[in-house]
């Protein structure tokens, strides 16, 4: 960036840098300073007014002495092809009456045909990208303040991220937790149950057996009684 040394006013750079941005407002500021004993007035234009606005176009620098114009451009829905602009500007300054103010400047001051010494700066319009805000560095821990959000330029994971990422995987693990420990009760109610089934079977095995043998002979009670009788029978025969 160049400067221009004009023998009225100086200004800092002869490009206006735009961090362009689609449907937002973005502001310039030119900065002119006035190294003479002289007032000297000045007078901001523009090939696209309806595109700008210039904050003061008009002005007195006083001797000695510095002021700052600030240009806006308004909130643009389209971006311009390779981020290139066409826009100019014009910085007029003449040498004003000593004590002169804003309110004194007319346009016949800039008219060089009536012999007026007008200088003339041109300034071209720059797009450059958006500045990205710095990631906040934490230097430690405040006691009872939570970590704080950093923005990441180049993807990296931030804080909050890492702190959801966090929670879910604990989550996650806990839920795991008691999907196995319901898999393990239900696994031991299972190998119960077959257990119980087992035994149950077993009983019913032992009663159809017990069953079948009482129907294939005779009981042993029957038995007992009929050699009791025969007994009986016998000892009454002999007293006959």
């Amino acid at each position: 960036m160049s400067n221009s040394s004009g023998e009225l006013l100086q200004i800092e750079t002869l490009e206006l840098q735009f961090p362009f941005e689609l449907k937002k407002q973005i502001s310039c500021s030119i900065q002119l300073t006035n190294k003479s004993d002289n007032y000297v007035a000045f007078k901001v234009k523009t090939t696209n007014p309806k595109k700008y606005c210039v904050r003061p176009n008009t002005g007195v620098v006083m001797p000695h002495s510095a002021s700052d114009v600030t240009v806006t451009m308004q909130a643009q829905k389209e971006a311009p092809a390779d981020m290139q602009c066409k826009d100019k500007f014009l910085l007029q300054s003449v040498v004003a009456s000593p004590g002169a103010t804003a309110k004194d400047i007319t346009p016949e001051m800039f008219n060089k045909e009536e012999g007026n010494h007008v200088e003339d700066c041109k300034l071209r319009v720059v797009y450059v990208p958006p500045q990205q805000p710095p990631s906040p560095v934490q230097e430690g821990s405040e006691e009872g303040s939570s970590p704080r959000a950093s923005v990441s330029e180049n993807g990296a994971l931030n804080t909050s991220d890492f702190n959801n990422i966090s929670r879910a995987y604990i989550e996650q693990q806990d839920s795991s937790s008691e999907t196995k420990a319901l898999i393990s009760k239900l696994t031991e109610e299972k190998v119960s149950v077959i257990q119980q089934n087992n035994k149950f079977q077993q009983e019913v095995e032992l009663l159809r057996r017990e069953r079948n043998r009482n129907r294939g002979g005779i009981p042993t009670i029957y038995v007992l009684i009929i050699g009791l009788l025969g007994i009986l029978l016998g000892y009454l025969l002999k007293k006959t």
